[in-house]
């Protein structure tokens, strides 16, 4: 997990290529031919030689959207579309959870003589 404040090595596309035809000649394993790259965890070479040979790109965030956005926002024609969507919600709640309305009734008793 990382840790805050944590910063990534990055690396180019060539040097990536060079790393994987490095392992591909098979003299040397993925352990001794990270370490002598200088890339930090031999798994990491793993993917990207996994990758090289199903012919998927090294790096798919690129081009994509802002991860945190999450899904669009729902646009309404009228304010009484949106209401009727929001009364639609609000009865399918009522009757998924049915014991939620008895709870609080029950639950704001007050004291009278």
């Amino acid at each position: 997990m990382a840790k805050k404040g944590q910063v990534f090595q990055s690396y180019s596309e060539e040097f990536k290529v060079e790393a994987i035809q490095t392992y591909l000649k098979g003299v040397e394993s993925y352990k001794v031919v990270a370490e002598r790259l200088g890339i930090a965890n031999c798994t990491q070479l793993k993917v990207w030689v996994k990758k090289y040979r199903i012919g998927e790109p090294f790096d798919t965030r690129k081009g994509t959207t802002n991860p945190l956005k999450g899904r669009p926002r729902t646009t309404f024609a009228s304010i009484e579309e949106e209401r009727d969507y929001l009364k639609a919600q609000v009865d399918y709640l009522k009757k998924r959870y049915p014991n939620l309305l008895t709870e609080r009734s029950s639950g704001y008793k007050t004291n009278t003589p």
